[in-house]
């Protein structure tokens, strides 16, 4: 407000800021980022009960793993697919900090992991469906109707997680402001859910691999 005489003009009002909201907006996540967590927890939930009725059942046929005359998993295809999964979360990380930093190389940090988590998928999901039409299938044994189940609840958690760091990507604006000074509407929760939900994805991809391959 302008002085006058090193005094407040009548009538003005000063709100004072009240500190108290910004360090509940600290400690508290966004209402997305609270949805994502939750979404997670489920899901977590889904794949410990998944994973330990596979294990049970593997323990009560006795049979070993992989099932006698079945096919089995290239480890260097794995390994090539698990290393374009790891380099994307990275990816995301930096893109994370960009943003934060209001940098424009945060959208193509972001297009770029995307890129490798649709590489990622594309060629498990062949992967997948080249073992099932050898024999790793609904139909061959219990191992492969567990196998084929987890194979679609990670496939359908991978898809989900791309579409909304799609959704993110497109809200930088990327292919507009070239100065960078404006990449677009979006708050830092949201930003922060979707690379939440895509570490997320990540982390549960080991624990396939240690269970299934």
């Amino acid at each position: 407000s302008e002085l006058q005489g090193g005094a407040p003009m009548s009538g003005s009002k000063i709100i004072p800021f009240d500190q108290s909201r910004r360090v509940l907006r600290r400690v508290f996540p966004g209402k997305i980022t609270l949805a994502v967590l939750i979404f997670a927890i489920f899901d977590a939930m889904m794949l410990v009960g998944m994973t330990t009725i596979f294990l049970l059942t593997r323990a009560a046929t006795g049979e070993a793993w992989p099932p006698t005359g079945q096919p089995w998993f290239p480890p260097d295809q794995i390994a090539i697919n698990t290393g374009a999964l790891l380099a994307s979360g990275l990816l995301v990380f930096l893109s994370g900090r960009a943003r934060k930093k209001r940098e424009a190389r945060a959208a193509p940090l972001l297009f770029t992991a995307m890129l490798l988590g649709i590489f990622f998928l594309f060629f498990q999901a062949a992967l997948w469906i080249m073992l099932a039409s050898e024999g790793l299938n609904l139909t061959s044994s219990q191992h492969g109707i567990f196998f084929c189940v987890l194979a679609a609840f990670y496939a359908a958690n991978l898809l989900t997680a791309l579409i909304f760091l799609f959704i993110i990507w497109l809200r930088l604006k990327p292919l507009g402001d070239e100065n960078g000074e404006d990449r677009g509407f979006l708050d830092s929760s949201t930003f922060s859910a979707a690379r939440i939900f895509w570490y997320f994805v990540m982390a549960i991809w080991p624990i396939l691999w240690l269970f299934l391959y």
